[in-house]
């Protein structure tokens, strides 16, 4: 074997498993690599803020305890902490197995000239698929059904026509955000018969869809699903004001960052029925508090945050996170591999020659 050993640690958790990732580098890389696994707490412990890096989950000395001596750590939530980094002076690549590095301090990073990859579009398929079903179970009223059928009731009074939920056939509904999460949402909107509505900036939707501002978009929708990113422009963009804009029959839904809205306006416009229902995997705080007024409402349907839990999210993940190892590999030490191979075999041609 020629060339260094690529020195790598797989700081995995309950979800990017640590023995999944090592396989699937060792799959690109073979023998030319050697990988030390560590297992964080997440998600059996929530991730939050350590030290000054956001939405990260485990212990700082233990991750620098693992850091000894690797060149590449591979991780979901390990706290890549400015304090972790300058504890780890071979380290030059991170590859977060997420859509954003939000758990690594990328100016400390930089500093040291340690490169920051993440796997950007890994939970696509399966957040979209969560948006879809909290937008029909919300339109269905399926939170307030479930709920019934459970207290032992026959509610077929819920087929009267001011009881009874609506469709996304023949609907507008408004995508707001159209990466690749809402590009897959919106879609599957057009398929079921309703006429998407798309607020981004910066992106074009198809000529099929309608690009709108906010306002519009909000007056206009029975349904609003929200997948932008979350930046000091986009906090709270969903407040008092915007909610008001809604329909009266109208259910918002929000896959994407709590903060994108108000949590105190939305309750209160699910209170006074201002807004019909929400469908909220995200929430401002998180977690939500068991006493949070959201839990007690009828006209919600809450999941604990999800929307990327599905095993095909975690594999997709860490396929990409290997293709990053494997590409950095050969970009430091392809070349040199190459130049030793051909050193060696000229040297056997001139022991050939002399014989």
């Amino acid at each position: 074997m020629s060339g260094d050993v690529l020195k790598v640690l797989a700081a995995g958790d309950h979800f990017v498993r640590p023995g999944a990732v090592a396989e699937a580098i060792r799959a690109e890389l073979g023998g030319r690599a050697s990988v030390r696994e560590l297992t964080g707490p997440w998600p059996i412990e929530p991730f939050g803020p350590v030290a000054e890096v956001h939405e990260a989950s485990g212990d700082e000395d233990e991750l620098i305890a693992a850091l000894d001596g690797a060149e590449v750590a591979v991780t979901q939530m390990a706290p890549f902490t400015e304090r972790v980094l300058a504890a780890a002076p071979a380290l030059r690549l991170v590859v977060v197995t997420r859509g954003g590095p939000v758990n690594v301090n990328l100016a400390a990073a930089e500093a040291r000239g340690v490169e920051v990859r993440s796997t950007p579009g890994r939970n696509a398929p399966a957040a979209a698929e969560l948006a879809v079903a909290l937008t029909l179970g919300a339109l269905r009223r399926l939170a307030q059904v479930d709920a019934t059928m459970r207290a032992g009731e026959w509610r077929s009074d819920l087929y009267a026509y001011d009881a009874c939920g609506g469709e996304l056939s023949g609907a507008e509904v408004g995508v707001v955000g159209f990466g690749a999460i809402g590009r897959r949402v919106a879609a599957v909107f057009e398929a079921l018969g309703a006429r998407v509505l798309v607020h981004d900036p910066f992106a074009a939707p198809p000529p099929s869809m309608e690009q709108v501002k906010l306002p519009d978009l909000l007056a206009r929708s029975r349904v609003v699903s929200l997948h932008a990113r979350l930046t000091p422009e986009t906090r709270h963009m969903i407040g008092a004001s915007e909610l008001a804009l809604m329909p009266r029959d109208a259910v918002l839904v929000n896959t994407a960052r709590g903060a994108l809205v108000d949590t105190e306006a939305l309750t209160e416009a699910l209170t006074s029925g201002r807004l019909a229902g929400a469908a909220l995997d995200v929430y401002d705080p998180e977690p939500l508090p068991a006493d949070h007024p959201l839990r007690a409402l009828p006209n919600v349907l809450l999941t604990p945050h999800l929307a990327g839990a599905t095993r095909q999210t975690a594999d997709r993940a860490v396929a990409m996170a290997a293709r990053e190892v494997a590409a950095y590999y050969a970009a430091t030490r392809q070349g040199r591999d190459e130049g030793r191979d051909e050193s060696r075999d000229q040297g056997r041609d001139r022991e050939g020659r002399t014989a």
